[in-house]
């Protein structure tokens, strides 16, 4: 049995759930997020209680045990999502470091010498306050791997810390050289 994957899933007020070939779209105030699930996942919706069920079709079986837990938390994060966008913040530390957001692209200056432009995947919002970038999507996987592909245009580093970091991220520092005797 999986630990994760049994425990229902309670669907918000306001957030109506379609399952249709092998897809599960979830629909709330703030958008639309569609999950793939994957083949021999079962999903229940018990529309009485507004909970809902994962389960998989052979229980002995490593490969369908192993996408129990993860179909259930996916699903779980749609219903989330689309009622309170998911967030990340990232924090650009260094001399000069600078971020801005035009339209749909966020513009960095980040040690280069020119000007680094990335542009935003649809469904992911931004906005900056002073050196924050914060990132906004109802879909959890998608603004994690945008956060993670602007840090890694400049990872922070060791010595004095520069570089895109998360706001949450603890840089371990190294110590410099020291003066010989």
């Amino acid at each position: 049995m999986s630990r994760i994957g049994k425990l229902p899933i309670n669907i918000p007020d306001g957030v109506e759930c379609t399952q249709k070939d092998g897809s599960m779209s979830v629909k709330g105030p703030k958008g639309l997020v569609t999950v793939h699930v994957p083949k021999g996942v079962i999903i229940t919706q018990d529309a009485a209680n507004k909970t809902i069920t994962v389960n998989v079709s052979n229980q002995e079986d490593g490969k369908e045990r192993a996408l129990w837990g993860l179909a259930r938390q996916l699903v779980a994060n749609a219903a989330v999502g689309v009622v309170t966008p998911f967030q990340r913040s990232l924090e650009f530390v260094g001399v000069g470091f600078k971020v801005e957001i035009q339209g749909r692209n966020v513009k960095m200056d980040v040690g280069f010498s020119h000007s680094v432009i990335f542009e935003l995947p649809e469904g992911v919002d931004g906005s900056v306050e002073k050196n924050v970038l914060t990132l906004t999507s109802v879909d959890k996987q998608l603004v994690g791997e945008t956060a993670a592909r602007i840090r890694k245009i400049r990872k922070p580093e060791p010595y004095k810390g520069k570089g895109i970091k998360y706001t949450d991220e603890v840089v371990r520092r190294k110590a410099g050289k020291t003066a010989g005797k």
